[in-house]
């Protein structure tokens, strides 16, 4: 039997027992304590369905830690040890969004930069040329029509002011962000998944790509290339091209990231192509080989070397402040901005991007303290929890995506969360940005039940770990926050149906009449963002420049002015073009 706890108080286990500041009742299926309340009976009733939820399955050593909170009539329904701390896996992307939104805006910009001290003299750059990022995850196709085409803006800036060549060496600058690339308990057997992507101040294609191998000639190794190319990878490949019709006997292995990729086996001459995705091994080189491809694709020459630069002490710019940036007489020659954050923290909480996570938590440092570390993070979001009203007993934060497995939640600290960011200004951005239920992309689960478009919860998978944590509204329209988390689960997929049980009953809970409490209007639709971009539009077969800028009510030249490499005679369809707000940029 699992136990319940129903408490309107503060509670914490302390050597065994759980004391609380006032009353604590025990609940189990064979003794229910009828509540104070009016509506007792359909929230007794409801207590049963959802205690019968968990006692369906056989859970061994796992520890559940619940809490389902009516945001409109302050009541606790129901609870499992809720004030235990346990590791939330992605959960912990409430906390790391949260404070992001009020630490950083949701109108914050991450800015790429090129960079140089010197001279520009019949075409040449006199000197080093440094591209400094500020932690954008953004640089890739996914908001862009080529993985490369924000370098490719950057390098029309450089023409634009005349130079041709670069004398000195190119310097891949990462120093905005300290700290290791890969977090605290992060498991060492996923580190070459693209969901484990190395945390850098520059980033290219999120910090992945993929092997292809093709045969080569009977005998000989077999042709290897990534996607992009430029990896700045150490590649051993000792496997064999082979005659015959066998299946490939390939394996692509790397013990630890910044170890050299191994290709061993046997591939026959006739075989198709075998393809592997895997993370970059430093960031920083991977932007610095890509981005001095780029230059000489474009017919800019690098003359001296392509090195990268970890520490803020190594850095010829010196310290990153605004306005200026770096020593006397260090200029911007060209600049890129990203997307808003709040387009990047749908990507965060919608789609659980860690990478994407890892670098908001770590900007979120930099602003508060100037240091973008894990710690001087982890402290931000606690901080921003405090000021905010949340408890924080018990929480550690080892990373801002849930990855590592040292992270510690309550389930009282993420409904105290929701509960809060309900009453706040910011609360349109972030119920935005979170998944919602029935919904292919977002979460998907759920769909046919109360909970579909309705329900709307961050989810959370490491090893032994499952969580959902979000709220959804009654069929009165009543405000249910809930967290629900287990640690040692013997099935993540028992522990998943159990969360979609329970979901889809928050949904179909009706209180008895004449007892329903003061109901808050619906969710108000996201306040529209400041921003420089307000839309991205992908182009259809048949149409023209004229009748998209007709759609936008902006004009040709200002779509131009913000697609700066886009022909205005020909377009082609599936093509992203940026638009600017109503107006002009």
């Amino acid at each position: 039997m699992v136990p319940l706890y129903r408490s309107r108080m503060k509670c914490a286990r302390v050597g065994g027992a759980l004391l609380c500041r006032s009353v604590l009742v025990l609940v189990t299926l064979a003794s229910v304590v009828r509540p104070v309340r009016s509506e007792a009976q359909d929230v007794e009733q409801l207590q049963k369905e959802l205690t019968q939820a968990f006692d369906s399955y056989a859970w061994g050593d796992a520890q559940w830690g619940a809490l389902v909170y009516s945001l409109d009539s302050g009541d606790t329904l129901f609870a499992i040890a809720p004030d235990s701390a346990l590791a939330p896996a992605s959960n912990m992307k409430l906390l790391t969004t949260a404070a992001a939104l009020h630490r950083l805006g949701p109108d914050y910009r991450f800015h790429t930069y090129l960079l140089s001290d010197a001279t520009v003299r019949d075409g040449a750059l006199k000197g080093n040329l440094t591209i400094f990022g500020t932690g954008d995850p953004g640089i890739s196709d996914r908001f862009y029509g080529r993985k490369d085409e924000v370098f490719q803006r950057l390098i029309d800036d450089l023409e634009a002011a005349g130079i041709e060549e670069i004398e000195g060496d190119l310097v891949a600058d990462a120093s905005f962000f300290t700290g290791p690339l890969r977090a605290e308990g992060w498991e060492p057997r996923d580190l070459n998944e693209h969901f484990t992507a190395g945390i850098s101040a520059l980033s290219y294609n999120e910090n992945v790509v993929s092997f292809r191998i093709r045969p080569g000639a009977a005998g000989a190794a077999p042709l290897v290339e990534t996607v992009p190319p430029h990896s700045a990878l150490q590649i051993e490949n000792t496997a064999e091209t082979v005659i015959g019709r066998a299946r490939p006997r390939l394996a692509i292995l790397r013990d630890h990231p910044l170890e050299p990729v191994r290709i061993t086996g046997r591939i026959p001459s006739n075989s198709r192509d075998v393809w592997r995705q895997m993370t970059v091994a430093v960031p920083a080189d991977f932007v610095g080989a890509s981005f001095r491809a780029a230059l000489e694709g474009r017919g800019i020459i690098v003359r001296g070397e392509t090195r990268t630069v970890d520490l803020p002490l190594q850095s010829d710019l010196g310290h990153l402040s605004a306005p200026a940036l770096g020593r006397p007489g260090a200029r911007i020659l060209a600049r890129h901005t990203s997307r808003p954050l709040a387009d990047y923290l749908d990507v965060v909480n919608k789609e659980s991007n860690n990478l994407f996570a890892e670098l908001i938590f770590r900007a979120v440092g930099r602003a508060a303290s100037g240091v973008g570390s894990p710690e001087t993070s982890a402290e931000a979001v606690r901080r921003t929890l405090v000021a905010l009203g949340v408890g924080t007993d018990g929480l550690r934060q080892r990373d801002g995506s849930g990855l590592s497995g040292r992270n510690r939640v309550s389930a009282a600290t993420f409904v105290d969360l929701i509960r809060r960011m309900s009453n706040d200004p910011l609360w349109p951005e972030y119920w935005a940005s979170l998944p919602r239920a029935g919904t292919r992309r977002e979460l998907g689960r759920m769909y046919r039940t109360a909970a579909a478009d309705n329900l709307r919860a961050k989810t959370g998978t490491i090893d032994g770990v499952s969580a959902l944590s979000g709220m959804v509204r009654s069929r009165d329209g009543e405000r249910l926050a809930f967290s629900l988390m287990v640690n040692g689960s013997p099935s993540q997929t028992r522990a998943k149906r159990v969360e979609n049980q329970i979901g889809a009953r928050l949904a179909e809970f009706r209180r008895a009449p004449g007892t329903t409490p003061a109901i808050v209007s619906e969710t108000p639709p996201p306040v529209p963002s400041s921003t420089v971009f307000n839309d991205r539009h992908r182009v259809q077969r048949g149409e023209n420049l004229s009748g998209i800028a007709r759609r936008y009510g902006v004009t040709i030249d200002e779509i131009l002015q913000v697609n700066p490499r886009v022909d205005r005679n020909q377009i082609t369809a599936g093509q992203w073009l940026e638009i600017p707000r109503n107006g002009g940029s």
